[in-house]
């Protein structure tokens, strides 16, 4: 008898639909982690994309020449 686990099942049912960042999400939630690692996995992911947000706006800033000034304007607009 052919037997098929369940991570590949769902790897081949739902790779066309699916990220590969979702299929591994789905690995690391099939082996039951605890809330407190569930926590610990929600923080390294929060951290993971502030700081590729953060290198892509400080990267925005340098080429576009923004200055600490012109953030402080933006940040006391009143019409923003």
């Amino acid at each position: 008898m052919l037997k098929i686990n369940f991570m590949e099942t769902l790897q081949i049912n739902a790779s066309s639909k699916l990220s590969s960042l979702q299929l591994e999400l789905l690995k690391v939630y099939s082996f039951n982690p605890s809330e407190k690692e569930l926590i610990e996995i929600k923080k390294m992911l929060a951290k993971f994309f502030a700081d590729k947000l953060s290198k892509l706006v400080n990267k925005s800033i340098e080429k576009n020449g923004i200055t600490e000034q012109d953030l402080d304007n933006l940040l006391n607009d009143e019409n923003q």
